[in-house]
């Protein structure tokens, strides 16, 4: 990797585990899947600290679908001082037929759809204002 390229990291969430992928930004590459890690933060900061040390030149562009389980990642990975997208579940493309939906294709397609610029990230509203939100419920 060049001093100046990205990593397209890709996290499918879910309360108990994430599943990781990632793509580098060459041309022709292939997205890679990391595996699984615990949904916690000290997983989240060892993940971010694994990458930084394999790719030191890179810089890590996460991406996530918005789920029930909140912004906590997105806050932890930019107080990290990574840059995080999250995602709406329903504005990333489709294929049509692709109906088999597993956690390990869902994570390398995040990854790749960012890489190639397809995704629209949603804002993410700050403690405060979710706070409210939450208030007004």
């Amino acid at each position: 990797m060049n001093k100046h390229s990205i990593l397209f990291i890709g996290l499918d969430t879910h309360k108990t585990f994430t599943e990781v992928a990632y793509i580098e930004d060459v041309r022709g590459a292939k997205p890679q899947h990391l595996g699984r890690i615990l949904s916690n933060k000290s997983a989240f900061k060892k993940l971010v600290r694994q990458l930084q040390s394999k790719y030191p030149q890179a810089t890590l562009h996460f991406v996530y679908e918005a789920g029930p389980c909140g912004y906590w990642i997105y806050r932890l990975l930019t107080s990290l001082h990574q840059c995080c997208y999250v995602i709406a579940p329903s504005l990333i493309p489709k294929k049509p037929g692709d109906r088999v939906k597993t956690d390990k294709r869902d994570a390398l397609n995040l990854a790749k759809l960012l890489k190639s610029e397809d995704l629209t990230p949603i804002y993410v509203p700050e403690p405060e204002d979710e706070a409210m939100r939450d208030l007004s419920r």
